[in-house]
């Protein structure tokens, strides 16, 4: 299958999150997680039918086909492990960590997603834990900065 872009990365992982929660899809319901209009999102739809991700009912219900689940089950994926990474090593906001966690998600490879991932278990299993880890870190970043 050809590399789906990130733009239709974020269709797939939105499809995805509501169909957990629905079961289905709609289109304003992706239009609304996305804060995009209707007219933006059927145009994706058509991308991602095209590449047989999702299976559409006209002007109907949106549900991902075993290949899409597939691919969105990996964004998704990367995505938690970024904004884990984030929040609990770098101490950033859940709302910072979830941003640049969709941000990086596109660009990163996934041998370099599972290296954060696996230095994040490394760090946090730590004497401490993962509470410990962040406060050493920011006093250790804010006398940095001080120097």
């Amino acid at each position: 299958m050809e590399k789906v872009s990130a733009r239709l990365e974020d269709y797939l992982e939105a499809i995805y999150e509501i169909c957990r929660k629905n079961q289905v899809a709609r289109v304003r319901d992706v239009a609304k997680r996305l804060g995009l209009s209707n007219a933006s999102v059927v145009g994706a739809l058509r991308g991602l039918r095209e590449r047989r991700l999702i299976d559409q009912e006209r002007y109907g219900y949106i549900k991902l086909t075993a290949a899409g689940e597939s691919v969105a089950e990996d964004i998704v994926a990367r995505h938690r492990a970024l904004s884990n990474f984030f929040r609990d090593v770098l101490n950033l906001s859940r709302e910072r960590a979830d941003k640049e966690a969709c941000e990086a998600e596109h660009c990163l490879g996934q041998g370099t997603i599972e290296r954060l991932a696996l230095l994040q278990e490394f760090l946090t299993a730590r004497q401490g834990g993962a509470k410990f880890f962040a406060k050493r870190f920011s006093e250790f970043s804010r006398a940095r900065k001080a120097m």
